[in-house]
């Protein structure tokens, strides 16, 4: 019975979801399954559901349409749903207190194969839509056309956007508004320092524009969807580049954790290796990406998607860590033969702060601002965004900053006291734990 009525099982029967934010049409096809999970919205006091169902269909003339049926439930709702079927106090999620019942199947006209309802939601929470199908073995085939919304009494707008992503469009905008700051400033010190500018400096100010951009349509995107409903197609846009800033920025960081052009003028065998296994994989995870979106949280693919993606993030953020890495490790041996101790120990400071800062950034953007989206209540979910961008943006200074144009003092001159200070310290500091 516990496995019968599994929230969040997922089967091989047909199920093409069409994501458009919090409008969603869904098309089932011979689904036996005794709970389909659809969407999810969080919803303040004044909410609503439309719901329109068509081409409705049986495979078994016997069936008790009051078993068949819509309903809604929050997450701690159905804890007790589940509790209910494993006593055996309920035989139907559709029985249960704890649900909000929006439309069983035997409300339908006779003979009917359609049907459209209106549900008021007046309970501030996150439900799930989902479909309970109480009969054993029923397979059902449907059209699925939902709208969640909240409704502004202070404006009179409707919001199509969950109550915990209401804010993002500002959100969005306003990091837009600080990336171009950044690109500006970034410009300004490229131009004053043009004599000592390499081509990776160039290439962080591309990232930085495809920063902006990717921010930009994000915001446009969340913007159409809370008004509208539909992104209008800004969600081809930011898919786009967010693409684009994907590559960009684990390439950047592979170029400056192997010192190209500012260290050395070109690239290793190996290094290059490691650009031909990220950029791919970027573009897998970016596919990933959008097949997750598209689809929404419950759709047929979106747990294998989700696990591709995952797989693939973790390698591209390890793989990127090897030319600093790599760097590292020359350095130290460069301290040793090439009589520049000194000048090697600030290289080699650099690149260690640079290896730990890249680890807490891509610490800090995996687990942490997961764990946020996961604990923090739905009405908070904006939370894990804005943590996020901070990091990112976070990184984006620290790495600019310190490896900004830097004018050389032909006349600068180390004695020979700082010299044997700094070979002492090599001598003796301990080996860097990576």
């Amino acid at each position: 019975m516990a496995a019968h009525f599994a929230f969040f099982t997922i089967t091989t029967t047909l199920l093409i979801a069409v994501a458009v934010a919090e409008i969603r049409s869904t098309q089932i096809r011979s689904d036996s399954r005794s709970t389909i999970p659809f969407d999810e919205f969080g919803y303040t006091h004044i909410g609503r559901l439309n719901l329109t169902v068509t081409d409705i269909s049986f495979f078994n003339q016997k069936t008790s349409l009051s078993q068949l049926g819509f309903f809604l439930c929050t997450l701690d709702a159905w804890v007790h749903v589940f509790e209910q079927l494993q006593e055996g106090e309920i035989h139907c999620p559709l029985e249960s207190n704890f649900i909000k019942k929006v439309f069983t199947f035997d409300q339908l006209q006779p003979s009917a194969h359609e049907f459209s309802t209106s549900f008021i939601v007046s309970d501030a929470n996150q439900f799930t839509l989902a479909f309970a199908n109480c009969m054993p073995n029923l397979e059902v085939s449907m059209n699925v056309h939902s709208v969640m919304y909240n409704f502004n009494p202070k404006t009179g707008q409707l919001d199509f956007l969950s109550a915990g992503k209401t804010a993002l469009p500002v959100i969005y905008l306003l990091f837009f508004i600080v990336c171009v700051l950044l690109g500006a400033v970034w410009i300004y010190t490229l131009y004053r320092k043009r004599l000592t500018v390499y081509k990776v400096h160039f290439f962080m100010l591309a990232v930085l524009i495809l920063k902006a951009l990717d921010l930009l349509c994000e915001a446009e995107d969340k913007s159409y969807i809370k008004r509208t409903g539909t992104a209008h197609g800004w969600d081809v846009l930011f898919y786009i580049f967010s693409f684009l800033k994907g590559i960009t920025l684990f390439t950047l960081i592979v170029l400056i954790g192997t010192g190209w052009s500012f260290v050395k003028p070109y690239l290793q065998e190996k290094e290059k290796k490691v650009l031909m296994i990220v950029i791919p994989l970027q573009v897998v995870a970016n596919v990933a990406q959008v097949v997750i979106d598209e689809t929404g949280p419950f759709g047929e693919s979106s747990y294998t998607w989700k696990q591709v993606f995952l797989l693939v993030d973790i390698v591209c953020c390890c793989a990127v860590l090897f030319p600093i890495m790599w760097s590292i490790k020359t350095l130290r041996e460069a301290a040793k033969t090439d009589g520049k101790a000194a000048v090697n120990l600030m290289k080699l400071t650099l690149f260690r702060q640079y290896y730990i800062i890249v680890v807490c950034y891509i610490y800090f953007t995996r687990v942490v601002v997961y764990a946020l989206e996961t604990i923090t209540s739905y009405r908070y979910q904006w939370t894990s965004v804005v943590a996020a961008e901070l990091a990112t943006l976070a990184f984006y200074v620290f790495t600019g900053y310190n490896f900004r144009p830097k004018v050389h003092n032909p006349y600068f001159a180390i004695d020979d006291e700082e010299e044997e200070a700094a070979s002492e310290a090599l001598k003796l500091e301990d080996e860097f734990e990576l």
